[in-house]
């Protein structure tokens, strides 16, 4: 055998684990751009906006089955081991943990068509702020698994109870609003989806940095994740008691 073949049969597998970060990496801007685009549309009552959100979700989907195809043609022909079998099931998953949030997103942009037809109630920039934090977790976690870095995915890790906090604040806060005056119970019940959706895409961001975590040391992590979510037992009392 040639000396130049090994070689480039070693390259080309190196290309294909490059172009699969390249697929992940892309698939994971485009659903940063619709969390982004799904929580402005609701800010601004952007109605336009929100319609796209909804018509580009498609391309989420069709970015999965891509990078799933590609996942499985590279288990088949390559059969790699150790850290290249790491990355490419994580990928795999990964890709399906955004679609998932592409998901939620569209969901999200769809009940702010809704809510841009109620009356306003109250501020939404705790909307706003869980919005940004959700989008740079998103982030760092795709970053982390481009770059190969297990304490960037591990920062992802434990920086989720600050958006479970944002959203028990919006939780009661919802309640409130409904207690006072049965007419808000119709945009404030659209809001509490919102915000539980946009509370699922942390948690997605934060299934991404354990699969990275996984992927690029070899073992899970083993600690509970860091929580905030109480807003299951909260009690919500009527003003004046």
């Amino acid at each position: 055998m040639p000396n130049g073949q090994p070689q480039h049969i070693v390259r080309s597998y190196e290309d294909d684990l490059k172009r699969l970060r390249e697929l992940i990496a892309r698939m994971g801007g485009l659903a940063e751009r619709q969390v982004a685009d799904s929580a402005e549309a609701l800010i601004r009552r952007d109605t336009d906006l929100a319609a796209e959100v909804v018509q580009r979700d498609a391309q989420l989907d069709e970015m999965e089955r891509e990078i799933e195809q590609f996942c499985v043609r590279l288990l088949a022909l390559r059969q790699p081991v150790a850290s290249d079998l790491r990355l490419i099931v994580a990928c795999m998953k990964i890709s399906q943990d955004l679609e998932r949030i592409g998901d939620y997103a569209r969901n999200g942009a769809k009940r702010a068509i809704v809510v841009a037809q109620q009356p306003g109630l109250g501020s939404l920039n705790g909307f706003e702020r869980m919005a940004e934090l959700v989008q740079e977790n998103l982030r760092d976690a795709i970053d982390a698994l481009v770059e190969d870095d297990a304490a960037k995915a591990d920062a992802v890790w434990a920086n989720d109870a600050p958006i479970d906090g944002i959203y028990n604040g919006i939780f009661r806060e919802l309640l409130t609003f409904m207690m006072e005056d049965p007419r808000n119970i119709t945009a404030a019940t659209h809001l509490l989806f919102i915000a539980k959706n946009m509370e699922r895409i942390g948690d997605h961001a934060t299934n991404i940095a354990e699969r990275v975590h996984y992927a690029v040391v070899g073992q899970p992590l083993v600690e509970e994740r860091p929580k905030a979510d109480v807003s299951a037992s909260a009690v919500v009392r009527p003003p004046g008691e």
